[in-house]
């Protein structure tokens, strides 16, 4: 072998080997940030179908005749309801839209007054009162008066989608791997937004009310004295069966 060849074939090794470096670092550069992503829908139906609290709106609408002015006793029994929830669940002012050019709308006048009467004996500040005076469409008609006042209130959905089969099939991953589909847990979800009472309960315990205190007394008495703190209901017996007839 001659020198030129032996220096030749050094060379060649010599580059060959900073390639080979070279592609295993720019492979280790390549794939040192990617990100793995295994699966984009939560398995969990309640991170699936997340429980959000916003804004909605509460209304109730007060019908008003031609000829009558002010309200009936259900329609003040109705604005005195709507005030005291106010009180407990309001976000913000009430609102009245209150029709005019209409043929009731003197009645409706009238019946604002008594509505503004009735929301300040409940505790309804002034300015918890804002009167927004509308034009109908059709003046004809006789729109009523509508009480609206926002509050949170806890939602989720929607439901209804389906976005995979629910059978055997080459599209559906979740026949095969066993997982719940996607619509699984909507309705439950839905549901227990619809009937929680208080919003915020979901997001934060209530902090604790003071003990009833004449029956913790009681109760304190009767264990002091050896005797049973259990009540006693007079009205249990009378929930049995007749013996008549045995």
């Amino acid at each position: 072998m001659t020198r030129q060849t032996f220096l030749g074939r050094t060379r060649i090794l010599r580059v060959a080997g900073a390639l080979a470096g070279l592609t295993v670092a720019l492979a280790a550069c390549t794939h040192a940030d990617e990100a793995a992503v295994t699966a984009s829908i939560p398995e969990d139906y309640r991170a699936r179908h997340p429980i959000a609290i916003e804004e909605g709106s509460q209304s109730m609408v007060v019908l008003v005749g031609r000829g009558r002015g002010g309200l009936s006793a259900e329609q003040r029994a109705d604005v005195m309801g709507l005030a005291q929830s106010w009180l407990h669940e309001g976000t913000g002012a009430i609102t009245a839209d209150v029709p005019i050019d209409t043929p009731n709308a003197r009645a409706a006048a009238d019946s604002l007054h008594e509505i503004q009467s009735l929301l300040a004996a409940a505790g309804v500040p002034p300015q918890g009162l804002t009167v927004h005076r509308y034009r109908p469409d059709d003046p004809k008609f006789m729109p009523p008066i509508r009480l609206t006042y926002p509050k949170l209130k806890a939602v989720a959905g929607p439901c209804g989608l389906w976005p995979e089969d629910l059978g055997p099939s080459i599209k559906n991953k979740s026949y095969y791997e066993n997982r719940s589909y996607y619509n699984f847990g909507c309705a439950y979800q839905r549901n227990m937004a619809a009937m929680v009472a208080n919003p915020a309960d979901l997001e934060q315990p209530r902090s604790e009310t003071p003990p009833y205190t004449p029956r913790r007394s009681e109760g304190l008495e009767k264990y002091r004295k050896g005797t049973t703190t259990a009540t006693t209901y007079p009205e249990a017996d009378r929930a049995k069966l007749s013996d008549t007839g045995k």
